[in-house]
């Protein structure tokens, strides 16, 4: 009985042992009591065949356990670097939206002409060019380049809606998505091209003054030294007079040319300033009152403006504008709508 309860005491001693080196512990050894020392430790021996079998089992489990550990480090790694790669995939992405919008999206002309319709910018006030007429109808040879262009996309002339687009309006009509193009007299400029597309040219312009048909001490730029010039918010050919030609002259703003004809009308300005071929438009409308002076001092290139990284547009507007030209369309356009102020029909300008 003493014998069983004394190797009862080495079994739960190697148990014990071994338990503790099975949980990665170091194990240590408890010397025995006397001479019967060895013979628990030759017991310890014995009883621990069986059990290092166990604990090689339990070291195995240790081992898958470690492997699972690995596999959850391998899966925690895999999902980092799965979520690294995502990442960078979605940078990638995000690089690739980045350069969409750079580059403006997708195409606003393109996707509402398929849908056949278009909103196009133009002025209302420009004899000639854009004029909304008394019956709400539109004439001129904005208007004309616009439909034709329109009709190339798709979409025909009662598929088109103008809307008044002032000079100072343009690149926020455009950015905002209210109109798809616009076709407004827009000259083509570095600083322009930093917030829109432009499609064209397709009308090379010269800036010259109109003046009272009695005028005789106005003969070009450099005589408008204190004299009071008139010309449009957002525009520039006033403020170019003043830095090129006339340092002391009083320059007038208004929010459209029909305006500051009206000044020029009354008295109250001297000359106004623009490009000839809108001037030529309000010389027509009110003959025997206006002249131009004759001397154009820059060259105006209009383009139809459209939204800023918009290629497919601009390419399908060039193509559109290219087509008008060697068919014939432009030249009778312009003989339809501004050869009747006097203006002579130029030459079509080259597209890029």
């Amino acid at each position: 009985m003493k014998l069983s309860k004394f190797g009862v005491a080495i079994a739960f001693s190697a148990l014990t042992a071994l338990t503790i080196s099975g949980c990665g512990s170091t194990a240590t050894t408890t010397p025995g009591a006397g001479g019967s020392g060895a013979a628990p430790a030759s017991d310890t021996s014995g009883a621990g065949a069986p059990s290092s079998s166990e604990m090689s089992g339990s070291e195995m489990s240790g081992s898958e356990m470690s492997g699972s550990d690995m596999s959850s480090s391998d899966m925690s790694s895999s999902a980092e670097s799965g979520g690294g790669s995502s990442g960078s995939a979605g940078a990638s992405d995000t690089g690739g939206a980045g350069s969409s919008a750079a580059a403006g999206g997708p195409s606003k002309v393109m996707a509402d002409a398929k849908g056949g319709k278009l909103t196009v910018g133009i002025k209302f006030d420009q004899p000639g060019l854009g004029l909304k007429n008394p019956d709400g109808s539109f004439s001129g040879f904005d208007v004309e380049v616009a439909k034709y262009v329109a009709k190339q996309l798709g979409v025909q002339e009662s598929g088109v809606t103008f809307v008044e687009t002032k000079s100072a309006e343009r690149e926020d009509k455009i950015a905002k998505g209210e109109v798809d193009y616009i076709a407004a007299t827009y000259s083509i400029t570095d600083t322009r091209k930093k917030k829109v597309n432009f499609a064209g040219p397709y009308f090379v312009a010269h800036q010259d003054l109109l003046v009272k048909a009695d005028n005789t001490d106005i003969t070009g730029p450099d005589a408008m030294n204190g004299k009071i010039l008139c010309s449009v918010t957002g525009s520039t050919p006033a403020q170019k007079v003043k830095e090129k030609y006339a340092k002391d002259v009083a320059l007038q703003e208004f929010g459209t040319y029909s305006e500051c004809v009206a000044q020029l009308k009354s008295g109250t300005v001297d000359a106004v300033t623009t490009d000839d071929v809108i001037l030529a438009g309000f010389a027509a409308q009110d003959p025997g009152q206006f002249k131009l002076v004759g001397k154009g001092f820059s060259d105006e290139n209009y383009g139809i403006g459209l939204k800023l990284g918009d290629s497919a547009g601009t390419d399908a507007i060039n193509a559109a504008i290219k087509k008008m030209i060697s068919e014939g369309a432009w030249k009778a356009a312009l003989e339809k709508t501004v050869g009747p102020s006097g203006y002579k029909v130029p030459h079509p300008p080259s597209i890029p």
